[in-house]
């Protein structure tokens, strides 16, 4: 896995220099929120193609810093490369329907919450979903309580990582594939 730091420099070497300046500029002095709105942004208004991984690594990005649901619907409007991309495709969008805990795998530390498929891998099939809470209103709670792997249609998951693990449930995303 690489660091955060080399992550945001990849991210911002996807923009004109003037642009990846302020990328880089709001990693500095620890606006994050503020320098993936901005990459967002540029992306659509350069329209600058990405591929399906690095549209989820933006994705798990936003995660991490808290701007997933805002930036989802821009993020989705981004020109794809078109590429055969063999790795990481993005799946969640706004019509996404929350699977019940038991649907990825028999943990029972899932057993009761309501799980999202999120991002999946193209070669292996393999899915990474948030799990949240059902709030006593019907709506998901914001933030996932954990991130689970799992292959659709099987009863045990592969993984289960925390709430401030979702960069590593990623990693053992793309790693269980090259091991399989």
């Amino acid at each position: 896995m690489i660091d955060d730091g080399t992550q945001w420099r990849r991210f911002a070497a996807l923009l004109p220099p003037a642009d990846a300046e302020e990328i880089l500029g709001c990693w500095d002095i620890g606006e994050q929120e503020a320098g993936l709105e901005r990459l967002v942004a540029g992306l659509l208004k350069h329209q600058v193609p990405i591929s399906e991984t690095v549209r989820a690594e933006i994705a798990m990005a936003a995660e991490v810093w808290g701007t997933r649901t805002a930036l989802a619907p821009s993020l989705g409007r981004c020109l794809s490369d078109h590429q055969e991309d063999n790795g990481l495709r993005l799946i969640e969008h706004a019509d996404t329907v929350p699977l019940p805990g038991s649907s990825a795998g028999n943990d029972p530390a899932v057993a009761d919450l309501v799980v999202v498929p999120w991002i999946t891998c193209t070669r292996c099939g393999q899915v990474l979903a948030r799990a949240h809470n059902q709030e006593p209103w019907g709506c998901l709670s914001y933030l996932a309580r954990h991130y689970v792997l799992f292959f659709p249609g099987r009863s045990t998951s592969t993984g289960l990582f925390a709430p401030d693990s979702a960069w590593d449930a990623l990693a053992q995303l793309r790693m269980s594939c090259v091991q399989a």
